[in-house]
């Protein structure tokens, strides 16, 4: 639904994929700098000089060196008082309320004019972002409206704003220039990467989860809710026939199951120093924010409830919550989410979780596992088993396979491989230590971190695990 954007507070975000809003912007609403020589005046003034220099040989007289510069005053003060009188141009701004990190998309500038002027625009957009298109020079026509787009695109999530547009305004003839703002301060908020959830609601749950490169098995026949009966298929088993049904029907029937619904799902994520990491221009907690949101939506096309509880650094509680609707609220309660350069206490988030979360669930926590962690992590994995079924997604950074990879050609080189062999043999030895427990556990890139989370979602389902 569009609706515009209105100065003061920050408007409330849209469902992902809401269509561009308006904003409108009064002319000459903000402070201006005192006028500046052009390229123009400055090519005058040294012409003049060299005027001066024919003069003071003889060449000419001195009443032409003068007159020359009366005449160049005259027109510095008739340009530069028809830049001050000029109105400041109207600029609208059209953007979307709601952005997705790390996606670029496009703003769309739109200026109208009184009077013709040349003016070179840039946008206040928020800093950091990565901007293509702007500064632009254009051409403004009275009654006519023109327009400049570039493109832009977001890496932080979060609560931004556009503070506004530097207009440069060029005198009639190009002696004088003026920085103007134009424009109005809107607010945009930065979400996590919806688009991957948009183009799932086009396909089946199933078809979803093998577009993130989750590998499905077949049922297993246990922890199954009967759905309907059917013809028998080829491949079906012989505990699938209904031998009842097939003497009635006098052809073979089968029953066919679907996965148990209403189950709970609680995603636990780590926001302290371990997520700071980054691979590219995101940072590790931008993916496992993706990814988390991708495990959520396809569990709740599931039938099944899902929730989350951020710990760690910043802290965010969403209890589990059925209905594909309750994506929104998991989107609205973590977008502005971020990690802090803290160290995560692993059973306090274990402690808030068992309190708040009574019913047995699939508890998913993401996390960066270093050794240093493996006594607190051992904890508080023990509390949740108690009651619930607990996963461990520990996230692989690029970097390590990278340095792994590297050809070793100096004494650097082999020390600087060694250490990354010996890190990576105690990490999977924390690995172990918690499977040893009987943790399940996923070591896993940044790039697989969501199919990882899904398969092992639909695994622990079809298992009947819960």
């Amino acid at each position: 639904m569009n609706r515009p954007v209105q100065p003061g507070p920050a408007a409330t975000a849209q469902a992902p994929g809401a269509a561009p809003s308006l904003v409108q912007a009064p002319p000459g609403v903000a402070a201006r700098t005192l006028p500046r020589p052009g390229t123009g005046l400055l090519l005058l003034l040294l012409g003049w000089g060299l005027l001066g220099l024919v003069v003071s040989v003889g060449v000419l007289p001195a009443r032409a060196w003068q007159g020359a510069g009366v005449g160049l005053l005259l027109l510095m003060l008739i340009d530069g008082a028809r830049l001050l009188v000029a109105a400041t141009p109207h600029v609208t701004r059209r953007l979307h309320d709601t952005w997705p990190v790390g996606v670029e998309r496009e703003v769309v500038l739109e200026l109208d004019a009184a009077t013709p002027v040349t003016v070179d625009v840039f946008d206040l957009h928020p800093g950091g972002w990565v901007m293509h298109g702007l500064p632009r020079r254009l051409r403004l026509q009275p009654g006519k409206l023109s327009s400049v787009g570039y493109q832009l695109r977001a890496n932080e999530r979060g609560d931004f704003a556009f503070a506004g547009t530097h207009l440069h305004l060029h005198s009639p003839w190009r002696l004088w220039s003026q920085l103007r703002g134009g424009g109005q301060a809107q607010p945009v908020r930065v979400f996590p990467n919806f688009a991957p959830l948009a183009r799932f609601a086009m396909f089946s749950a199933e078809q979803a989860s093998r577009l993130v490169g989750a590998h499905l098995k077949r049922r297993r026949g246990e922890g199954t809710d009967f759905h309907q009966m059917r013809d028998y298929r080829v491949g079906d088993s012989l505990r699938q026939i209904d031998w009842k049904a097939t003497a009635r029907a006098r052809r073979l029937i089968s029953r066919e199951y679907q996965d148990e619904r209403n189950q709970q799902l609680v995603l636990l994520l780590d926001t302290g120093r371990r997520l700071l990491a980054r691979d590219g221009e995101l940072a590790h907690f931008d993916h496992v924010l993706d990814a988390a949101l991708v495990v959520a939506y396809l569990a709740l096309r599931q039938g099944d409830a899902a929730g989350l509880l951020a710990s760690g650094g910043d802290h965010c509680w969403v209890p589990p919550r059925r209905g594909v609707a309750a994506i929104d609220q998991l989107l609205r309660a973590s977008y502005a989410l971020q990690p802090q350069a803290v160290a995560t206490d692993f059973l306090q988030a274990a402690t808030e979780l068992s309190l708040r979360q009574n019913r047995r669930s699939l508890v998913m926590l993401v996390t960066n596992l270093r050794d240093e962690d493996m006594d607190d992590l051992l904890v508080a994995v023990r509390m949740l088993r108690r009651r619930h079924v607990v996963c461990v997604a520990s996230l692989r950074e690029a970097s390590l396979d990278a340095a792994l990879a590297d050809d070793v050609h100096d004494l650097p080189g082999a020390i600087r491989a060694g250490a990354t062999a010996q890190y990576l043999q105690q990490r999977a030895a924390a690995h172990e230590a918690l499977r040893n427990h009987g943790v399940m556990v996923l070591d896993v890139a940044c790039e697989h971190l969501a199919g990882a989370l899904v398969e092992k979602y639909l695994a622990v389902k079809r298992d009947g695990l819960l």
